[in-house]
This record gives structure tokens, sequence and C-alpha cells, in this order.
């Protein structure tokens, strides 16, 4: 599979961006790892990893700061659709977020934005649907597996974009 280009669309604040600078580090038919600086850089976030699930309606990222040192796993909850150009993908963010901290603490997020946008009509009830399993499902697999089968194919494409 050649690598896709890749746009982030979000609801609140209504956005669509080309991911321009992030890199590919691997892609196949059930993830796409990436590699990306902040695009909006703050003091406390520099870098990270991405983790793109196609099959399973998330995104596993690692935040870091510019130090190296793991902020947190920031998991999206997503939809994938067909980009504008041959062999693109547009990643739209469906609100809901989880947040796990390197002590193991875990934190759901912005329930209230996606019930929001469900009730201002931009969301519809079959995208609100699908936030709301894919939510459920990765909260499984982060219960049953922990965040390390998560972070599985980000160590994987990091392991091997350094080897020689």
């Amino acid at each position: 599979m050649d690598h896709p280009i890749l746009y982030r669309k979000r609801v609140i604040p209504n956005e669509c961006i080309l991911l321009k600078d992030d890199l590919i580090l691997q892609s196949d038919e059930n993830t796409i790892v990436t590699s990306w600086k902040a695009i909006h850089p703050r003091p406390d976030l520099s870098h990270g990893y991405s983790c793109y699930y196609l099959k399973r309606g998330y995104k596993v990222s690692k935040f870091y700061r510019a130090d190296s040192t793991l902020m947190y796993w920031y998991c999206d909850i997503v939809d994938y659709q067909k980009g504008p150009e041959e062999n693109s993908l547009i990643v739209q963010d469906l609100l809901a977020d989880v947040v796990i901290y390197p002590d193991g603490k875990i934190r759901i997020l912005d329930l209230d934005e996606l019930a929001e946008a469900f009730e201002q009509g931009l969301i519809d009830e079959k995208l609100m649907k699908k936030s709301l399993i894919s939510l459920g499902n990765l909260m499984d697999a982060i219960y049953e597996n922990s965040i390390s089968s998560l972070e599985a194919p980000i160590i994987k494409a990091i392991s091997s974009s350094v080897m020689p």
C-alpha cells in the first residue's frame, strides 16, 4: 500500500487541514503510523507519534515534551473517509478522547462536546453512535491489554525506521 495523504478534519472548531509535515513511518490495510511535530507548538508539547487504527475508529498518539519525555498517550475517536486526491484519507475527529498518563491514570474527555455537536447538527446520529461504539471498544482494549498493545505498532515502526 502506498502511503496515503492525510487530512485532519475537526467539527469544533470547523476545520480541515492537510497534515503535510507528518512523516508516515508505516502503513497497511489496518494501521498507519506517523511521526509529527506539534501543529501549534506549546511549551509542554513538542512532538509525537500516532497510530491510526483504520478498522477500529480510533487513533492512539504518544505526546512528548521538548526534552523527549512522555507527556501521555492521547487517543482520539475518529472516522475515516476518502480524501479529495487519489490515495488520500480524511480523519474526522469525533470529539470523544481518552488520555492515559504515564502513572496509569485514565481520563475520558469531551463527551460534552460530542453531545453539543449532535444537538447543533454538526454530526448526525450515525456518527454519534459510531463515536460511542468506538469509545467503548477503545476502553475495552485499554482495560484488557493496557496501552502496551495499542502502542506496539508505534514501537515497531520507530524501531524499523532507525535501523539501517
